[in-house]
């Protein structure tokens, strides 16, 4: 549960700092600072969900790719996966959008950064 509870922490400082850098593009909107705080803790839920259930079928299925480009294809996907998890979250109500596909990536290579910074920095212990 600890372990659980460690990555949706990352995930919402992630995607935090993605919105936080990338703001007219990737928008969390809400009343007040509980609110935003509430969708983002959200939003990163579903991001793990989506992570956690989607993700490894689609690096399965693209598997050739990532012998083809060396590895790059991984920021189309994790840009898929931020797309993915706009949509869910636009579909749940939750104030949360990314903007385009290259946001995306870009989101998607931020939220890759931060969050594993963030795993290195809290512990991961169940």
């Amino acid at each position: 549960m600890k372990n659980f509870l460690v990555k949706t922490i990352a995930n919402a400082a992630a995607l935090a700092v993605a919105v936080w850098l990338l703001e007219p593009d990737i928008s969390l909107t809400g009343h007040n600072t509980g609110r935003k705080a509430l969708t983002l803790i959200l939003v990163a839920l579903i991001f793990g969900v989506v992570n956690f259930v989607v993700k490894p079928v689609v690096k399965l299925l693209s598997f050739p790719l990532f012998i083809l480009t060396l590895g790059l294809i991984t920021l189309v996907i994790n840009a898929l996966m931020l797309l993915l998890t706009s949509w869910l979250a636009g579909t749940l109500d939750l104030a949360f959008h990314v903007d385009g596909f290259w946001t995306a990536v870009l989101g998607g290579v931020i939220v890759s950064v931060v969050s594993w910074a963030m795993h290195v920095l809290l512990p991961d212990e169940d």
